[in-house]
């Protein structure tokens, strides 16, 4: 048994990590400027596996169709990844790796207008609707997407099943387009 001293450190831990775990950076903003978001890691789950966040502060704008400002963050694998890519409208992009190493660059007119028609995708809504199960692999890697106030994600396990297609898509075409790793 455990003293209560150590009980109630591992307690006020698990609430501390937890309470940066809260909607409330997804909340929409009124003002016309996005505002930034500083991812400062992955979050920890009790067992220890590093489990990704993704905040998205911009939504799409309505009348011109231009796409949303979206984040990946990928983490997992047998070298424990975690990175992360953020897209604003206008198709700069910029990486940041488990270090910290920070990667900018600008998506081709291609993969922005396909980005734009991606994150305009109903089904993405649609699955960020379904219930998240646990996955049966022990080593695969995680993805976490948001697009506006939309935060869907996978693990890239084949034994869970096919992954939400809307979201993969998107997934696919950032891991291609910002040359993070595949898999």
């Amino acid at each position: 048994m455990r003293p209560a001293s150590t009980t109630a450190v591992t307690i006020a831990l698990l609430a501390g990590l937890l309470t940066g775990c809260t909607s409330v950076d997804r909340a929409p903003t009124a003002s016309d400027q996005p505002s930034v978001t500083t991812a400062t890691g992955p979050a920890g789950t009790a067992t220890g596996t590093p489990q990704p966040t993704i905040v998205a502060t911009a939504g799409p704008d309505k009348t011109s169709g231009a796409a949303a400002r979206v984040m990946l963050r990928s983490s997992g694998g047998f070298t424990g990844r975690g990175d992360a890519v953020t897209v604003e409208p206008d198709g700069q992009w910029t990486a940041v790796d488990r270090a910290g190493s920070r990667r900018n660059g600008r998506l081709t007119p291609a993969d922005l207008g396909r980005l734009t028609g991606l994150a305009a995708d109903p089904r993405l809504a649609a699955e960020a609707r379904q219930p998240t199960t646990s996955t049966v692999c022990s080593d695969a890697f995680q993805y976490r997407l948001t697009v506006d106030s939309i935060e869907s994600g996978y693990v890239d396990c084949p034994e869970d099943g096919p992954p939400p297609p809307a979201t993969q898509a998107v997934v696919k075409l950032l891991l291609r387009a910002t040359a993070m790793h595949t898999r």
